[in-house]
């Protein structure tokens, strides 16, 4: 009974989690038709609200394309692992019920988004395209790049609230959120969390002028589907993460999904305002300011927790 309950309880949460990524698109669609003083999809139903599912029939019912040259086997799997590591990522979520809630949840989800660089690299390789090689490799870069600094604030949060288990933020978020007195380093995860899902300013993995579309350039139809919800689940829980971390995790409360609603719409807004960072100049923020930055925050919360332990 109790397996039972655990896998209809995950396949709705997948279910879920697949629906929200279809309405993130049409409302990344409108916000950036309004920033850009345009309308967006508001032909289809009524005002376009049906668009998301007419884009993923059109997706899905064209013609599977594959190139010649490419590393078959490889080149189909990839955006399927892909699509599964965003979606296992979830499970982490701080549920109160212990369904899925375990001790080591940050290292879960660490583990998950180092996994994620793999299927770049090999989605980028096997599809035997330079530009889309090229893509891959500009974008494992850089998610391992800023991958570091993430580990790094991840650490200092384990030293703040001595546990790898999210339940904890909710307890020690009660009264103040750690973003409050956390600033800075709120702004810098939120950087990272920008980088690390290929988002404008930090979408190298594509370049009109010399990649196309980057490491999914030779993917069409259903292929390009997975790797775009891919994307966009990961988006979705990267906002979960920032609300869990710094704004106080109470999932049972209305509040916490219009928290969650604002970090996605900043996702957006980022990318309606911002043109695209030169790729030399991420690196030098990624190794010369964030990651000074996150072994600076680390540091400090350890000797914080020294001087409480001699304190008390």
């Amino acid at each position: 009974m109790e397996n039972l309950l655990f896998i209809i309880s995950s396949l709705l949460l997948i279910i879920f989690v697949l629906i929200s990524v279809a309405f993130l698109t049409l409302l990344e669609r409108k916000i950036l038709g309004y920033i850009q003083i345009r309308k967006g999809p508001n032909k289809v139903g009524i005002v376009g609200i049906p668009q998301p599912f007419c884009d993923a029939i059109k997706l899905f019912t064209k013609e599977q394309i594959y190139p010649m040259m490419s590393n078959y086997i490889s080149y189909y799997f990839s955006p399927i692992f892909s699509l599964f590591l965003s979606l296992l990522v979830w499970l982490c979520m701080p549920m109160f019920i212990k369904l899925f809630s375990f001790n080591l949840g940050m290292l879960f989800f660490l583990c998950c988004t180092s996994l994620g660089v793999y299927t770049v690299m090999i989605a980028g390789w096997s599809s035997n395209s330079n530009y889309a090689l090229l893509g891959g490799l500009r974008a494992v870069a850089q998610t391992i790049s800023y991958e570091v600094s993430m580990a790094l604030i991840l650490l200092s949060f384990v030293f703040l609230i001595g546990s790898y288990n999210m339940l904890m933020f909710y307890k020690y978020q009660m009264f103040i959120w750690f973003m409050i007195i956390l600033f800075p380093m709120s702004l810098v995860w939120f950087t990272i969390s920008l980088a690390e899902t290929n988002r404008t300013p930090f979408d190298f993995a594509e370049g009109e002028s010399e990649l196309v579309s980057g490491f999914n350039v030779e993917y069409s139809s259903g292929g390009f589907a997975l790797i775009f919800l891919a994307e966009y689940a990961s988006i979705l829980f990267m906002s979960l993460f920032f609300c869990i971390l710094f704004l106080g995790s109470d999932i049972y409360s209305l509040m916490f999904y219009l928290k969650l609603t604002f970090i996605s719409f900043m996702f957006i807004w980022v990318r309606g305002t911002l043109p695209r960072f030169r790729y030399d100049k991420l690196m030098y923020l990624a190794w010369k300011s964030f990651l000074p930055f996150s072994l600076n925050f680390l540091l400090f919360f350890v000797g914080f927790k020294i001087l409480l332990m001699y304190l008390i």
